[in-house]
């Protein structure tokens, strides 16, 4: 799934990074200073909702945006916007959901263009 992500952003000019787990995902966060984050909540390691609660608890990444990425379902939206997600997105997705979650979320960072 991250390969099929990557793909996506990277043919539309985004920069993108990975981590394969929750304490390597930390780590570059809080190195790197994305501008947004696509998040797993059951990742290995450290699992996604503790990254996410790191990310929110930490004042140097609180401001990154995250969108959960899961399997998981619609039941899953509100336990994942409650622990401090921007957006939430179900597996499988379509490249153009992908990329419209992106766009929703980055204007809400840099707010409307000519702002």
């Amino acid at each position: 799934m991250r390969e099929a992500m990557r793909l996506v952003l990277d043919g539309h000019g985004y920069a993108i990074d990975e981590a394969g787990d929750g304490d390597t995902a930390l780590e570059r966060i809080r190195t790197a200073s994305p501008d947004l984050v696509f998040l797993d909540l059951h990742i290995p390691g450290t699992d996604g909702a503790d990254v996410l609660r790191a990310i929110r608890d930490d004042a140097s990444t609180r401001d990154v945006h995250v969108i959960v990425v899961t399997a998981t379902g619609e039941e899953g939206k509100a336990e994942a916007l409650a622990l401090g997600a921007d957006g939430y997105v179900t597996k499988p997705f379509s490249p153009v959901e992908l990329l419209e979650t992106v766009r929703v979320a980055l204007a809400r960072r840099t707010g409307p263009p000519g702002s």
